[in-house]
């Protein structure tokens, strides 16, 4: 049985060392990044029994992911292997301002974007074999066919009795705010958790709110019908609200070492939150908390330890800060 099955796209990650720009690396870090994976190991290394799912090419690239993975005690035997197509890929080049941060994909034609729904484990998906299904609205942004996947992967985590939890991760540079609200609308409206920044619900669902985080939950709740919602909103923090019940928790912010997967690292410790004590403050501050770890920790990965973790819980103010 597992705490927590999520399905997406692992990509390699090759950034110049340090602050460079692409024309003066002479050398390349290589990471492993992928908002479900990132999640998936954030939740291993607080002790939750969690299965990845994925479609893999065979090769150097796809085992070093695989490995990387497996290596932080997710479960990868249900990964879908072929000889066919190719590992995906994407490039970061790290900013510091007043310069931002430059993302380029590498990612048509992966092995994941060939994943179809009729390869979906099916022993895997049945009752009391987990409680969650975590998905990211990266993964509908892949295309029909892997659009196809997810739902299908709802329809039968629905059928099994799992809850489904959802982050909208939108990414302007794999789709237009247009599509993202057309094809992520059903599942954000029916997920039981759903994580969405306060700038994703400007973008996406133009809902213009005051600074009182309240006010954007409330309308966010109208459209999720009361269901538990969590938002990030940057330098004000994060808030969370269940059928009228409203909680805002406050940061202060942190040298941002390793930035990518800040967000995941959030959603690992809510789900954590969640599932170990059933209590929406106590899984903000987990949430909180491990946001701010990871982002003292180069890579995508949220590779922490779970008492630095419990520490920074158990402090009156949690320092952080958010994607």
């Amino acid at each position: 049985m597992y705490d927590v099955i999520t399905i997406g796209e692992t990509m390699l990650r090759f950034s110049p060392d340090g602050f460079s720009r692409w024309d003066q690396a002479e050398s390349l870090q290589v990471h492993i990044g992928g908002s479900e994976s990132n999640t998936a190991v954030g939740l291993a290394r607080l002790g939750m029994r969690v299965c990845w799912l994925s479609r893999l090419t065979d090769n150097d690239f796809g085992r070093r992911i695989s490995r990387a993975i497996a290596g932080q005690g997710v479960d990868t035997q249900h990964v879908v292997w072929t000889n066919e197509d190719r590992v995906g890929t994407y490039y970061y080049e790290e900013g510091s301002p007043p310069r931002s941060s430059r993302v380029i994909y590498d990612r048509a034609a992966s092995a994941f974007t060939n994943f179809t729904a009729a390869q979906l484990p099916v022993n895997l998906f049945v009752p009391g074999n987990a409680k969650v299904l975590h998905l990211t609205g990266i993964s509908l942004a892949l295309g029909e066919k892997t659009r196809e996947l997810i739902h299908e992967a709802v329809k039968q985590a629905r059928q099994a009795g799992w809850l489904i939890s959802f982050d909208f991760n939108y990414r302007a540079k794999l789709w237009s705010p247009e599509a993202a609200r057309k094809h992520c609308k059903t599942l954000f409206e029916e997920a039981d958790i759903a994580f969405i920044p306060k700038r994703d619900a400007t973008t996406i669902w133009d809902i213009r709110s005051s600074d009182d985080p309240r006010d954007l939950l409330s309308a966010l709740a109208a459209q999720r019908s009361g269901k538990l919602t969590v938002t990030t909103m940057g330098p004000q923090g994060s808030a969370a609200r269940l059928h009228g019940d409203c909680c805002i928790e406050p940061i202060t912010p942190v040298l941002p070492i390793g930035r990518l997967g800040g967000g995941d690292a959030f959603a690992a410790g809510f789900l954590y939150g969640w599932l170990t004590y059933q209590d929406m403050r106590t899984a903000m501050k987990w949430a909180t908390a491990c946001a701010a770890v990871k982002y003292s920790i180069p890579g995508d990965l949220p590779l922490f330890q779970k008492s630095e973790v419990e520490a920074q819980v158990c402090q009156p103010d949690t320092p952080a800060s958010f994607r």
